[in-house]
């Protein structure tokens, strides 16, 4: 059973070995700031079956009008167990009250029923509109 914390932040060997078993490769090419993001984040709730980092969920942004989900990441071998889901309420219960919860994501449909099942919903759906600008 892996225990959720939020005052555990990841070595850089830990970070580079989960991210790279989901093959979020975009973030494994530069180690050093993958680190620097994650210690920079608002807020970072982690998932360990002892030693063992095995999920990981962050958020930025300025804690009081707005929250960006950026990641959440389980290992392979532990997903679909709930950790995920674990994870997202961990990192956001400092933020309840926080009037937006945002996040951009992939056109996988099972990413997109995993935030619909938290309470996200499409932002057209919502009246709202979205803008992103990703950088090569």
């Amino acid at each position: 059973m892996a225990i959720i914390r939020t005052d555990d932040l990841p070595t850089l060997d830990e970070l580079v070995e989960l991210y790279g078993s989901v093959g979020w490769s975009a973030y494994t090419r530069d180690p050093a700031r993958l680190l620097r993001g994650v210690r920079a984040s608002l807020g970072v709730a982690t998932a360990r079956e002892g030693d063992r980092l095995v999920g990981l969920a962050r958020v930025v942004g300025d804690g009081e009008t707005i929250i960006y989900l950026q990641d959440v990441l389980v290992h392979p071998e532990q997903q679909r167990q709930g950790l995920g889901r674990a994870l997202v309420e961990a990192v956001f219960e400092p933020y309840r009250d926080v009037r937006q919860h945002v996040l951009l994501t992939d056109l996988e449909e099972r990413q997109r029923q995993f935030y619909e099942a938290l309470g996200f919903k499409l932002v057209g759906e919502i009246g709202g509109r979205a803008f992103a600008r990703y950088q090569p």
